[in-house]
């Protein structure tokens, strides 16, 4: 399948799944929640491998998604999920996730930041580091908390190509590299 296939393939997604959030007057909430389930199924090889797995009944599939998500997300988000499970674009995923954030925040006129950290942060703090990059950058910034254990403490945050690490991996990357 050719690339421009695929990337209208994701953006067809993206769209029908912003359309669905919008209707439920939740845009924000249900695409914070389709980006942390996005990242929690890409993160475990064996939860990504069985819902992509054709040879797994696609009831069985939207079982387990029910399952794990039962009272974690909205049942516009379990229905979402589902429905990219039961097309069989499970690997697609966190592509679509990452789509509808983007085009989220340009329909709020604001630029996605993906801020990894090793841990939850409180939403005080996540203001904090919003408020202090939208300074920074000077425009206006939507927010995505992904944890990822690998930063081990402080936060990466990404936003378009611009990257931001201030992690304490790449502080300890930079004294072995000074010590050579």
């Amino acid at each position: 399948m050719g690339e421009a296939t695929h990337t209208q393939r994701i953006d067809g997604y993206a769209a029908a799944v912003l359309d669905v959030a919008k209707a439920e007057g939740d845009t924000s909430r249900i695409t914070d929640e389709l980006f942390r389930v996005a990242r929690s199924v890409d993160g475990s090889e064996e939860l990504r491998e069985t819902l992509a797995d054709p040879a797994i009944p696609v009831g069985r599939k939207i079982a387990i998604v029910n399952d794990l998500l039962d009272g974690r997300a909205s049942k516009a988000t379990i229905a979402l999920v589902n429905m990219v499970v039961a097309a069989g674009r499970t690997r697609d995923l966190l592509e679509v996730a990452n789509r509808v954030a983007s085009l989220a925040a340009e329909q709020e006129s604001a630029t996605l930041a993906e801020i990894r950290t090793a841990f939850e942060l409180d939403d005080e703090t996540v203001t904090r580091l919003t408020e202090s990059l939208e300074r920074r950058l000077g425009k206006r910034i939507q927010p995505k908390v992904v944890i990822d254990p690998s930063v081990m403490g402080g936060v990466v945050v990404k936003v378009g190509e611009t990257i931001f690490d201030g992690s304490a991996r790449s502080r300890l990357d930079n004294l072995r590299e000074a010590w050579g």
